[in-house]
């Protein structure tokens, strides 16, 4: 697994850092990497939960209108 080494950080930032980390129930590296795994999201992966999700309602027979129109709507109102 790839490594980061990041210089120069604010005493008072890593102090931030191990207060929140602590709050959360783990350690520095463990907060540090978590910010940045939802910082740079894998958004294939999203993309394919959401067609999952997707043909798991199709295939229920449930339909849903396309809330677009509606949005524009309310918009011109």
């Amino acid at each position: 697994m790839a490594q980061i080494l990041i210089r120069n950080l604010d005493e008072k930032l890593v102090g931030r850092l191990k207060k929140q980390a602590k709050g959360h129930g783990r350690s520095l590296q463990a907060e540090a990497k978590r910010i940045l795994e939802e910082a740079a999201p894998d958004y294939e992966e999203v993309w394919r939960r959401i067609d999952r999700l997707r043909n798991k309602l199709k295939r229920s027979g449930r339909t849903f209108s396309d809330s677009a129109e509606l949005i524009r709507e309310d918009r011109d109102r």
